[in-house]
């Protein structure tokens, strides 16, 4: 492995099994009202928010690592989805299953198992996976919800050790887990919140930088300065692909970037659903970002 790579850490992984409905919904039986609807075979996909930053970065040419924690059936599924679009993966192996999100379509009719139980050994084992991987790592890009058995402090763990090994991290994270990390001064937090003033209370908290999104709007809070970002003129529903929008910061933390040419680069990406990057309508989109101080 090079040492200029990104690592990307999804501890809650996921395989995204869709079908699609190719006859109508028919009674079970005459007297019964459960409905059976033929689909065609299952389409699997690598999921969680860290495998999507994973698979954007390497359809940019970044020099990626996709890691974190899989085990069954699906988290070989996960790293087989991976290798068929030239995205390394290192995931620790766990015993349980990972996660699947089931969706149908047409309806977009969607629902989600839980995550496994990760056990005190397997975090362990994990723990050390991380520790070799900062040695070569350029970046740490910490992503997601975390499974059931790791503790709230995981992420701060996680950021305190980058920071020993001189990494920087990007965290992508919420809730009490997102609280406990930011102390350990992560380079950029990126968030979800509707207060306002959400981006600057995280870089009073100790984050290098911070992104919140809120709606269509990312807002940016920088110690010497801040940012908003928004696309304009999208489709009714539209919503920015998180994933997505995180790979796009990427890359200007690590080349130092004007925080307008980030905010633009990212934007573009985030209408990339689940990571799948067009390249003609990012160009298109990229001149649209309106960026403004706040």
């Amino acid at each position: 492995m090079s040492d200029d790579v990104i690592i990307t850490i999804t501890l809650n992984a996921a395989l995204h099994v869709s079908y699609a409905a190719v006859g109508p919904a028919e009674p079970e039986t005459e007297t019964q009202t459960a409905v059976v609807v033929p689909v065609g075979r299952p389409r699997y996909r690598a999921g969680g928010r860290g495998v999507t930053v994973a698979r954007v970065l390497s359809a940019f040419g970044h020099d990626v690592l996709a890691a974190g924690l899989a085990g069954g059936v699906a988290g070989e599924l996960i790293r087989e989805d991976l290798a068929r679009y030239g995205v390394p993966a290192a995931f620790t192996q766990i015993r349980a299953e990972s996660r699947r999100i089931f969706r149908f379509e047409p309806g977009a009719f969607q629902f989600g198992e839980p995550g496994p139980y990760i056990t005190t050994e397997e975090l362990g084992r994990f723990a050390g996976d991380y520790r070799k991987l900062l040695t070569s790592a350029a970046a740490v890009v910490l992503c997601g919800s975390l499974p059931e058995g790791l503790p709230p402090d995981m992420y701060s763990s996680l950021v305190r050790y980058a920071a020993e090994a001189g990494v920087p991290v990007i965290l992508d994270a919420g809730g009490e887990e997102l609280v406990l990390a930011v102390r350990n001064r992560p380079a950029l937090v990126v968030a979800e919140s509707r207060d306002a003033d959400a981006a600057q209370q995280l870089v009073r908290m100790g984050a290098g930088a911070a992104a919140v999104i809120s709606g269509e709007t990312v807002q940016v809070a920088t110690p010497a300065g801040g940012w908003t970002a928004v696309l304009p003129d999208q489709q009714p529903g539209y919503a920015l692909d998180r994933g997505a929008l995180v790979a796009g910061l990427v890359p200007g933390e690590l080349l130092a970037w004007s925080w307008p040419d980030r905010l633009r680069h990212s934007l573009a990406l985030a209408s990339s659903p689940g990571g799948d990057v067009n390249p003609r309508a990012y160009e298109g989109l990229l001149d649209n970002v309106m960026v403004s101080p706040a």
